[in-house]
């Protein structure tokens, strides 16, 4: 019988190989619908990520948002724990965090209100698929309990699934934001 974890084990596999490609074909201004989509939240606090592996990159949007407002990136304090976010400038000095993220060599934590999420895979409803230690998923229950919090998923469109295992603690995306266009979940 497959299990929940096996069958997201094998989405994750999938996706995995749909987006290498998709990044080594990347043409230039990948972050441009993001740019676009982020301009309606000037100044709102916000969180992107800094890429890792073959993750698309949001770093081009995060430097012009960061001109309007404060911009910052997650930090991993410890498995099963919510993320932190660390004050960001495209000019900061970054160091080795968990992971293999980068993160600001000294850091100062506040609250995004918005937040660009990394993934794996994504569905048009907002499904979500991530690298599987659920730390988005433990900090959006955590902040949308505060106040409204948005998610916006970054990702190439290669990244789509759909047929996406999910359970009910994976935490859904309000946009999704792809290098050819904005896909906004019905629900």
């Amino acid at each position: 019988m497959t299990t929940l974890e096996d069958r997201k084990a094998a989405a994750r596999k999938a996706a995995f190989a749909r987006r290498k490609p998709a990044f080594e074909t990347q043409a230039p201004g990948a972050a441009g619908k993001l740019s676009e989509v982020l301009a309606g939240y000037r100044g709102a606090p916000l969180s992107g990520f800094l890429p890792i592996r073959t993750e698309i990159d949001p770093v081009p949007a995060m430097a012009e948002a960061s001109a309007h407002g404060p911009v910052g990136v997650p930090v991993i304090e410890a498995k099963g724990q919510p993320l932190k976010f660390a004050r960001w400038e495209p000019d900061c000095t970054l160091v080795d965090g968990p992971f293999g993220a980068q993160i600001p060599e000294h850091q100062v934590y506040f609250e995004p209100e918005v937040l660009i999420v990394p993934l794996v895979a994504f569905s048009r409803d907002g499904g979500r698929l991530g690298y599987g230690g659920g730390f988005y998923d433990r900090t959006l229950e955590l902040l949308r309990s505060r106040r409204p919090t948005l998610a916006i998923g970054f990702a190439f469109g290669a990244q789509e699934d759909v047929d996406l295992p999910l359970e009910e603690t994976d935490q859904p995306l309000d946009l999704i934001v792809t290098e050819a266009e904005v896909i906004t979940p019905a629900r």
